[in-house]
């Protein structure tokens, strides 16, 4: 790790205003990505702004929505009362993210910017297209058993490693940013991006803007919800496949319904298609099966990460299943 300089920010406009002033400085809050990737030189910036001072680690309910702070740390929100009763599907997946400790550390905005766990972005002696441009991508034709069936390019088919993104991406989240230019938001399923020939952008931030709060609106899913994490190990593991589901379900039909997986592309993948399918339907098995079966359209291997697309449609079906019968 080479040296650096570090700053505390007493305001997100300070905080702006310092990381603008160096081309390599990043925003450090828990660390417990930023440090992993300083360590192994992935990333080296010359100065980091702390920003752990500053007021953004409240989670307010107003009317119709609820306003998360991005500083709020990962085991708050995940244990919160009102968050479990109002927003379950996102206190399940927090719930199954990372380890006890690490919840503790971890905030959410951090959460949102944990970049993928792919070995080649890891490891600097091998190629990768994320980590250095035009390099090429060593898990194409390598070891790729953890990576994308959807959404991939040939630059890039790492994934995207969060669970609490996923939940998120289901429950119609936005984004709330300050920077240089000012304040803007950002609908949850464009934050972040797919691959394509840009692999080094994981995001749609632009340079330097701080995130400062993460907006859900009340919704329906309150009963009938499930987060199902397929994982070698059953704490401290990245998914396989995870699949988020929110049924809003009246007399045995379904009025509405969210769905979002996780493991399989390079951004959380919303299931759209598959919930227009399911509403005003009959909660049945069949159904499941067919709805799980329409979500794996355009799915693709690359060798070692064929039994997705076995695991997928299995994992969706129990996860519809499970949620359907609370």
């Amino acid at each position: 790790m080479k040296n650096f300089q570090i700053i505390r920010a007493l305001s997100s406009g300070s905080a702006v205003t310092n990381i603008s002033k160096e081309p390599s400085a990043m925003f450090i809050a828990g660390g417990t990505n930023l440090v992993d990737l300083m360590k192994k030189n992935v990333v080296a910036p010359e100065k980091l702004v702390d920003i752990t001072a500053l007021e953004l680690k409240k989670i307010d309910f107003g009317t119709g929505k609820v306003t998360i702070g991005a500083l709020a740390k990962n085991s708050q929100v995940a244990e919160d009362t009102t968050i479990k009763e109002k927003y379950p599907l996102l206190a399940l997946a927090l719930a199954a993210g990372a380890s006890q400790q690490i919840r503790h550390m971890a905030t959410v905005g951090g959460n949102m910017l944990q970049r993928t766990r792919c070995s080649y972005f890891y490891n600097t002696d091998m190629p990768c297209n994320k980590r250095t441009p035009k390099s090429g991508c060593g898990a194409i034709g390598g070891s790729n058993r953890m990576h994308a069936i959807f959404g991939a390019s040939e630059s890039c088919i790492a994934v995207h490693p969060s669970d609490m993104c996923i939940a998120l991406a289901a429950l119609d989240a936005t984004v709330f940013v300050e920077g240089p230019k000012g304040k803007r938001q950002i609908k949850f399923t464009d934050f972040h991006r797919l691959p394509g020939n840009t692999p080094e952008k994981d995001n749609t931030l632009e340079p330097k803007e701080l995130i400062t709060s993460v907006e859900i609106p009340e919704n329906n899913f309150t009963k009938n919800v499930h987060y199902l994490k397929v994982r070698d190990r059953s704490s401290y593991a990245f998914a396989l496949i995870s699949v988020a589901v929110g049924l809003d379900i009246k007399n045995n039909v379904i009025n509405d319904a969210r769905l979002a997986m996780g493991g399989v592309a390079h951004k959380p993948w919303r299931l759209t298609e598959t919930e227009e399918f399911l509403k005003g339907k009959t909660v049945s098995e069949d159904l499941f099966k067919q709805a799980a079966n329409l979500s794996m359209k355009g799915a693709k291997s690359y060798g070692d990460n064929e039994f997705k697309l076995t695991l997928g449609p299995n994992a969706i079906t129990e996860a519809l299943t499970i949620a359907a019968s609370k």
